[in-house]
């Protein structure tokens, strides 16, 4: 039986909560890390580089923090509240369809190419500084888009580039974060159209899939499932056996809706809600993880 593991995208909120998922899993039995293929997308591909890289689960907790320089200093990144709604806008858009994905990536691709934020490499030390710039020995994948030419990229151990750069263009969320530049080409956040991409795990007999936005405003959960829900309808039609995992209430009241909080109270807090709930979502994961 083969296994995948989706680790979506979320800011330094969904990293916390990731972490903290993975953790309460494991101490109640469930072991995601042993997953035969991980994907992540933006802040799941901080998680799942970890885990693939060979941390455990309660390491992967104990090492989470703010995706962000330190708070002193000139590289502090600053959420600016213009871009966050513009990219807030477009990815409603492609949640319900409102414009093609083509116009969508253009527009967020501008946005990004002319954002002032933190510096690139200093943004590249911060995500890496724990994975260094050699794959694991894994299958393992992050995803991200070309900032001039719109296409999908999907970073694996034979992209031949580095693994720090690889996952901060994953995480590079436009007009917040700078692109990278990876082969003279620059990439954003993997996560502008899907927050998840879980279709990268065709043809595995068990997914599970961790979701951070489909329930981060309540009241909106129909238009932002919308994706999510097509790429399980998809891979169920395949044979494969698929859950998902979303924020409960416990975590939705901790975030307060915001994704891109980078404070290290919220992300302590989320990493809490995240422990607490991957405990009590053993019983139901464990099953499909381990084909009962």
């Amino acid at each position: 039986m083969s296994k995948a593991l989706v680790l979506g995208g979320g800011g330094p909120v969904g990293v916390a909560w990731e972490a903290g998922l993975v953790a309460g899993l494991a101490e109640a039995g469930v072991d995601l890390s042993d997953a035969d293929r991980i994907v992540g997308t933006s802040a799941g591909s901080i998680v799942g580089a970890r885990l693939a890289l060979g941390a455990s689960p309660a390491e992967l907790l104990a090492a989470t923090r703010p995706v962000a320089p330190p708070t002193s200093g000139p590289a502090v990144p600053v959420v600016d509240g213009e871009a966050l709604m513009a990219v807030g806008v477009a990815m409603f858009e492609a949640l319900t369809g409102g414009r093609a994905h083509d116009e969508i990536i253009g527009d967020l691709g501008r946005l990004a190419a002319k954002a002032e934020t933190i510096p690139e490499d200093d943004f590249v030390a911060t995500v890496g500084s724990d994975l260094g710039t050699p794959w694991p020995d894994r299958d393992y994948a992050c995803t991200a888009f070309d900032v001039d030419s719109g296409a999908f990229t999907v970073w694996d151990a034979g992209s031949g580039v580095p693994l720090d750069r690889a996952v901060a263009s994953s995480c590079a969320v436009p007009g917040i974060l700078p692109p990278i530049t990876i082969d003279g080409r620059r990439y954003m956040d993997g996560g502008v159209i899907s927050g998840t991409n879980a279709g990268l795990t065709e043809g595995h007999d068990v997914v599970v899939i961790v979701s951070c936005i489909t329930r981060v405003v309540l009241g909106a959960e129909a238009y932002l499932r919308a994706p999510l829900d097509a790429e399980v309808a998809a891979l169920r039609d395949g044979g494969s056996v698929v859950e998902v995992v979303e924020f409960d209430d416990a975590t939705i009241a901790a975030t307060g809706g915001n994704l891109m909080d980078f404070s290290a109270e919220t992300v302590q807090a989320v990493g809490a809600t995240g422990l607490a709930q991957g405990r009590s979502e053993a019983g139901r994961i464990g099953a499909v993880w381990r084909g009962e």
